[in-house]
Order: structure tokens, then C-alpha cells, then sequence
């Protein structure tokens, strides 16, 4: 069974923290990098942070130093601590493995507002 499961989203003032969680089936979670995306309203969908397989991290300049990305092989979870958000941090929030293709199946995301 495909499953991403996204959670954590809410509203929070700038400056605020999140932690966002995703729990995954394994035939997307296992052995494959895994990422957070972002979607603004109208824009369309972004990488955030990615997570290798051996647990090397990459992070778009815009987060770079305030976003941690992690998961846990066990319970393929792949998380994303979110500390001194921007409003521009704005967005639905998803997770997914790394690269995708026109066919991949897609969870629900999870919604984060940051007001100023």
C-alpha cells in the first residue's frame, strides 16, 4: 500500500518554530533520498530539504541554518524541525522521495501559515 502522511502544520507568528512529520510506506521510504517540498499559493511546488538514504542533508539558501531535516529508518518518518520562520515560509507542505515522477503518488500535505 502507497501511504504519505504529512503532519505538524499550523499557524505560528515569525520567529516561531514547527516541526513537521511524515510517515511513509516502505516501498517509497526505503532506499531512496527523501525531501520536504513546499507549495506557496499559486507558485508551484519547491524542494525545501532532502535526506539521502545514508543520512547525508541538503537545504535550499532559504532555509539553509534554520530548517533540520531528519528521519528514522525504523518507522520510516522523515521530519522537518522548523525554527525562526518567515512569512514567506508559508505553504503546504509535503514529503516525498527524491527525484519524483509525473506518476508519483502525492499525500495530502500539511498547511503552515506564518503571520509578521
Amino acid at each position: 500500500q502507497v501511504q504519505l502522511v504529512e503532519s505538524g502544520g499550523g499557524s505560528v507568528q515569525a520567529g516561531g518554530s514547527l516541526t513537521l512529520s511524515c510517515t511513509a510506506s516502505a516501498s517509497i521510504f526505503n532506499g531512496n533520498t527523501m525531501a520536504w517540498y513546499r507549495q506557496a499559493p499559486g507558485k508551484q511546488r519547491e524542494l525545501v530539504a532532502r535526506i539521502f538514504a545514508f543520512g547525508h542533508t541538503i537545504y535550499e539558501a532559504s532555509v539553509r541554518r534554520r530548517f533540520t531535516i531528519s528521519k528514522d529508518d525504523n518507522q520510516k518518518t522523515v521530519s522537518l524541525q522548523k525554527d525562526f520562520l518567515h512569512p514567506e515560509d508559508a505553504g503546504t507542505y509535503y514529503c516525498n522521495k527524491r527525484p519524483t515522477q509525473a506518476y508519483d503518488f502525492w499525500g495530502q500535505g500539511t498547511q503552515v501559515s506564518v503571520s509578521s
